[in-house]
């Protein structure tokens, strides 16, 4: 029995030994590892593509889905999003345009594509920069392990872009001599800190009696700061003020004072409707400025000369796009130096605008002055009007309200988009039209008496003067501006020919944009059979009629001209037929002389008169004013040289009519022509020419007779 347990363990043993070789076999030992798969890349580039096109989108939320978990962790979806927004704010992005640079394997569980990118931006232009977007594993994709390198290369945590702006002083605006329309002024901001206030009610009480300003807007100015360190402005004023209150604000606990430039206008409200004012962007014209290269919180000029010469008053700002980790430049992406500003140089002469101005008083109304040798505007004055300083510095909604509300429109130039029947001052052109037209001579007669019904339509059509001219004559009927002689002019011209009247009209500048540049203006409006049919709504009759003819030819039914128009057109009778564009700016200069853009003298016309008729009409329109059976011969007695003008009264509806004097003087070789206008003002002859003379005399330096 022993021997046969021996076998048996012996056995045993053998098979055991032969097992294990057998799977000693089958698993070696020391395994070999499996090899770690290569990443996708041809997934990364195109998630990395999907991101880049998500962001020239500004498709956050895309963007943000793209991230891998570890870095959504660490970054809200909120704060991902104000982090792109406020990169694109400060740079004033406009677009990004991207281009994969290359792909870089940082280790086996990493990978980075590059992208070059372009950013346009509003103010440098296009800056060149570089991204980097870090892709790791999760799951089955690689996703975006997102950093701040995501954004631009060199950005890291805790670090910034931010723009510093480098703004030219903005240019100014002078009249022909020298005199300042616009400047830059130095005012003493006075604001609040609300962290220094020791006794508010003694702040408030303070404030309240040295700014005239109620206690509880004052300290709105103050209670809405979103830290308690910072200044908050209450109300700018001017150096002498600040040195008259030195007592009072300086050991007020609280209050803090800090020098800063403004826009200023030293003339008040004498020029405001011409230069304009400044402003801040509204949300409005955002868009239209930001395309520009301007901030969202600029100042641009609002209307006139500001406007329209905004580019060169404010020059081009310039800037430095730098990463900054804390107070120190990691690396400047783009510096762009500011390009200098310029003035504006204008024609006006401030002794004439002045008197223009003082002349027509609190009456609602326009005076342009002309240069009739060149179209120089000479003055330019529109009542009521405003005051440029509080529009620049700002108003509270209930003042801008006021003028919004207000019926005479203040706001509005009168002298460039106020638009009036001409009445009879258009009557110059009735009588060149029909001297041209062969459809009467000077001495053709007429007989008034006072009324016409010459179109046997059952109008009886008046005459100024009740008692009528009896037999008279065209060239006498212009001299005393008899309706009746027009009547029959444009009832002639109408009969021969529908356009004549129009097309002279329109020869003689009107129904059309003057061209002026600086401010806007008006084209006024001359009706023809063409107009009658394209505005059926504006008419009671779409058909033109000889009606109109004769309305038109005593510068009455739908006819409109513009103050600015009818001193042109009484430019070019005095200067011998030349109409000249009206030239309000003369040159743009860069600030300290260099770069100069003059604007040249422009022709735009001839009249459609010979010299032999404009003779006729020239002493027809000095006997209007120097003759004693002129129309306005009493406003002129006593001056020292002679003038020459048409005088005019617009029918306006049930109220008073408009109060027209257009002319020139002196007579010979005039060097001024001026169109006065008084809304509402009754008679020409006793309203406007007055004013006229007034201007006259003061630009030739004329002795004004006594009252």
């Amino acid at each position: 029995m022993k021997i046969k347990s021996l076998a048996f363990v012996m056995v045993l043993a053998l098979a055991l030994a032969l097992a294990a070789c057998e799977q000693l076999a089958l698993s070696p030992t020391t395994p070999t590892p499996s090899p770690t798969p290569a990443p996708p890349l041809e997934q990364i580039a195109q998630t990395a593509q999907t991101f880049m096109e998500a962001w020239q989108r500004s498709d956050w939320g895309a963007m943000y889905g793209l991230l891998a978990s570890a870095a959504q962790q660490s970054i809200s979806q909120g704060a991902f999003t104000q982090r792109y927004r406020g990169l694109h704010n400060e740079m004033a992005l406009l677009k990004l345009q991207a281009q994969r640079a290359g792909t870089e394997a940082i280790s086996p569980e990493r990978v980075d594509v590059l992208y070059d990118l372009v950013l346009e931006t509003t103010l440098l232009g296009p800056v060149n920069a570089r991204n980097r977007l870090a892709f790791v594993p999760e799951g089955a994709a690689w996703r975006i392990a997102w950093t701040p390198q995501a954004m631009l290369e060199d950005l890291q945590e805790g670090m910034l872009v931010r723009l510093s702006i480098k703004s030219p002083q903005r240019g100014n605006i002078y009249a022909r001599d020298g005199t300042a329309l616009a400047i830059q002024e130095k005012v003493i901001s006075v604001g609040v800190v609300p962290q220094w206030i020791q006794d508010e009610n003694k702040l408030l009480d303070t404030l309240s009696s040295a700014l005239g300003m109620p206690r509880e807007a004052i300290r709105n100015k103050y209670a809405s700061a979103a830290r308690q360190d910072w200044f908050m402005p209450v109300a700018d004023i001017t150096q002498e003020q600040n040195a008259a209150l030195q007592g009072v604000l300086a050991n007020l606990s609280g209050v803090s004072r800090q020098e800063k430039l403004v826009r200023a206008y030293p003339q008040g409200d004498l020029f405001a409707h011409i230069v304009g004012y400044t402003g801040q962007i509204s949300a409005e014209e955002w868009e239209q400025w930001r395309s520009l290269g301007y901030m969202v919180d600029d100042t641009v000029g609002k209307a006139g000369v500001e406007r329209w010469a905004e580019r060169p008053l404010a020059g081009k700002r310039g800037g430095t796009l730098a990463i900054m980790s804390g107070e120190q430049t990691v690396k400047v992406l783009k510096d762009v130096a500011a390009q200098p500003s310029q003035s504006v140089y204008l024609a006006l002469d401030p002794a004439l605008q002045k008197a223009a101005y003082e002349a027509l008083g609190d009456r609602a109304g326009a005076v342009v002055a002309l240069d009739p040798t060149n179209g120089d505007v000479l003055a330019m004055v529109s009542r009521p009007s405003f005051n440029a300083n509080e529009m620049s510095r700002g108003l509270s909604a209930a003042q801008w309200q006021a003028l919004l509300d207000n019926p005479l429109h203040p706001l509005v130039n009168r002298a460039t988009l106020g638009q009036y029947p001409p009445a009879s001052v258009f009557k110059i052109v009735s009588m060149t039209a029909a001297l041209q037209e062969g459809a009467f001579a000077a001495e053709s007669s007429f007989f008034c008496p006072g009324s016409w019904m010459g179109l046997n339509d059952g109008l009886v059509r008046n005459c100024w003067l009740k008692t009528g001219h009896n037999t008279i004559d065209l060239f006498y009927g212009l001299v005393q501006s008899c309706d009746v002689v027009f009547y029959e002019v444009g009832k002639a011209l109408d009969e021969t020919n529908a356009e004549i009247l129009p097309g002279y009209a329109s020869k003689f500048g009107l129904g059309q944009l003057t061209g002026i540049q600086g401010v806007d203006e008006a084209a006024g409006l001359v009706p023809n059979p063409a107009w009658k049919q394209a505005h059926p709504d504006q008419v009671s009759n779409p058909f033109w009629t000889t009606q109109d003819a004769v309305n038109m030819a005593i510068g009455q039914g739908y006819m409109l001209v513009t103050p600015l128009q009818a001193a042109n057109l009484l430019a070019a009778v005095g200067n011998g037929g030349t109409l000249y564009r009206p030239r309000l700016v003369h040159r743009i200069m860069s600030l300290g002389g260099g770069t100069e853009t003059a604007f040249a003298v422009e022709s735009i016309g001839q009249l459609p008169i010979s010299p032999e008729h404009l003779d006729l009409i020239q002493e027809a329109l000095r006997e209007v004013a120097m003759e004693p059976y002129g129309t306005a011969y009493l406003a002129f007695a006593g001056i020292q040289v002679p003038v020459a003008g048409k005088t005019g009264t617009a029918e306006a509806g049930p109220t008073e009519p408009h109060a027209w004097f257009a002319g020139y003087a002196p007579t010979e070789n005039p060097t001024i022509a001026v169109a006065v206008v008084v809304d509402h003002g009754g008679e020409g002859g006793v309203e406007s020419a007055p004013i006229f003379r007034k201007a006259v005399e003061s630009y030739l330096g004329l002795a004004q007779a006594a009252p």
